[in-house]
C-alpha cells in the first residue's frame, strides 16, 4: 500500500505531455465488472429490489451457478450445499480458519505467500508456519517438506496459480498434497482464487481430490469484480454448519446486489476470455522483455498476473530498489519483503494486469534506467 501511496503522489506530480507510471504493482483487474454483471445489478436497482440481507450462504441461485462451474470446469460433483457465498475470499478465510482450527494451532504455508493468509491467523491466536520454497520447487510446498514436519501442523494452505509467484501445481502434485493431508488428519485449505487465469497448465480444484478439504475462490481476479466483494467456499461435509453459524454472527451475508451482478458473471465468458487472452499477451511481453532488461531470474508464470523476479544480482534491498525504480524510471513494483520477510529483500513482483501498451514499455524503460 506504500507503493501505491508513492505511485499515486509521483503520477500526480508529472506534468502534462510527459510519460506516465507504469503500474505494476497492484494485484487487481485493470478491467471493471463485465458488462452483463453491471447491466444485472443496475436492472435490479431499476426494478425496485429492496436487496436485503440473504441466506448466510447466500442466494440458492447463484450457489447452483457456482456447483455448475464445477461441473463444467473440473468435472467435479460439489452439491450446492457445501457451497458458502462470502464477503469476497477476505470473507472466507476468516470462516474457514475459526471453524478448521483452535487458538495456538499452527498452520502451514510455503514461503513466499500472500500476507494476509499469516496476519489473520495470526489475528485469531493461531501460529503460522513458513515453509521456505525456491525456485526448484516452483516455489510452492512439497509433500517431502510435509513429510518433515515434526510434529505436524493442524493445517496447510496452498495456492495454485499463487500470489507472488505465479506459479502452480500440477493436478498430481495437488492430489499429491491433498491426500497426504487426508490421511495425516492435517487440513488442507485450497486458495484458488486466480482459478481462470492461467495459461498452459491444467487447473485442479481440491474439491475434488479431497473430502477433508475446504476451498476458497472469489470473483475478483477472473470474474474482475474486485470491489464487488463476493467470493465463495467449497466446505467438508463437517464444517457446513459450523461455518453457517460463523457466518450469520460475523457477516450475515454477502452484498445482495453483488451476488446478483456475480450471477450474471457466469454468462460473461466471451469478455472474460478476452480479458485472460490480454493478460497473456501482456505475461508474454514481460517474458520476452525483462531477460534483456537485466530481470532474467524469473518464476515460472504459470497463472495470475504476476510476475516474481530474483533481483539478488542487482540489490539486496528490494524496497529501496523499488523506491528508485518507481522515482527514476517512473516504474511501480511491489518488493518482495511484502511476501517473505526473511529473503524478500532480494526479489519483487511486477504485476501485468495494467493496459497492454504498459507493459509492453515497461522492458525497454527498465533497460535504459539499468544501463544509465
Amino acid at each position: 500500500m506504500d507503493v501505491i501511496a508513492a505511485a499515486n503522489a509521483r503520477a500526480a506530480a508529472i506534468p502534462p505531455g510527459q510519460p506516465g507510471i507504469l503500474r505494476m504493482e497492484v494485484g487487481q483487474p485493470g478491467t471493471g465488472a463485465p458488462r452483463g454483471a453491471a447491466e444485472a445489478a443496475a436492472r435490479a436497482l431499476r426494478d425496485g429490489h429492496p436487496m436485503g440481507y440473504t441466506e448466510a450462504f447466500g442466494l440458492p441461485s447463484l450457489r447452483a451457478r457456482i456447483a455448475e462451474r464445477y461441473a463444467g470446469h473440473y468435472g467435479a460433483a460439489v452439491p450446492m450445499e457445501r457451497i458458502a457465498v462470502t464477503v469476497g475470499a477476505s470473507g472466507a478465510f476468516p470462516l474457514a480458519f475459526l471453524a478448521a482450527f483452535d487458538a495456538g494451532d499452527r498452520v502451514a504455508m510455503a514461503a513466499p505467500y500472500y500476507p494476509p493468509y499469516a496476519n489473520i491467523l495470526t489475528a485469531l491466536g493461531m501460529v503460522p508456519q513458513l515453509l521456505p520454497c525456491d525456485a526448484s520447487t516452483r516455489f510452492q510446498p512439497t509433500v517431502a517438506m510435509l513429510e518433515a514436519l515434526d510434529p505436524r501442523p493442524a493445517g496447510l494452505i496452498v495456492a495454485s496459480p499463487c500470489n507472488p509467484a505465479g506459479t502452480m501445481l500440477t493436478p498430481e502434485e495437488l492430489g499429491g498434497i491433498a491426500r497426504w493431508c487426508h490421511a495425516n488428519g492435517v487440513r488442507l485449505i485450497s486458495d484458488e482464487i486466480y482459478h481462470g487465469l492461467s495459461y498452459g497448465m491444467e487447473e485442479a480444484t481440491a474439491a475434488a481430490l479431497s473430502p477433508s478439504a475446504i476451498v476458497v475462490n472469489s470473483f475478483s481476479k477472473y470474474f474482475s469484480m474486485t470491489g464487488w466483494r463476493v467470493g465463495w467456499t467449497v466446505l467438508p461435509e463437517d464444517l457446513v454448519r459450523p461455518v453457517e453459524r460463523l457466518a450469520q454472527n460475523m457477516f450475515i451475508s454477502a452484498p445482495h446486489v453483488a451476488q446478483v451482478a456475480a450471477e450474471a458473471a457466469f454468462d460473461c465468458t466471451e469478455e472474460l476470455e478476452a480479458n485472460r487472452a490480454a493478460y497473456r499477451r501482456s505475461r508474454d511481453l514481460l517474458l520476452a522483455g525483462l531477460p534483456g532488461a537485466g530481470f532474467d531470474r524469473i518464476a515460472a508464470a504459470d497463472g495470475a498476473f504476476y510476475i516474481w523476479a530474483d533481483v539478488g544480482q542487482l540489490t539486496n534491498d528490494s524496497p529501496e530498489f523499488c523506491r528508485r525504480m518507481l522515482e527514476e524510471a517512473g516504474i511501480a513494483a511491489t518488493p518482495g519483503v511484502d511476501f517473505d520477510p526473511d529473503r524478500g529483500a532480494r526479489f519483487l513482483r511486477f504485476s501485468y494486469c495494467g493496459p497492454e501498451a504498459d507493459m509492453a514499455e515497461a522492458p525497454a524503460r527498465l533497460q535504459r534506467w539499468l544501463r544509465g
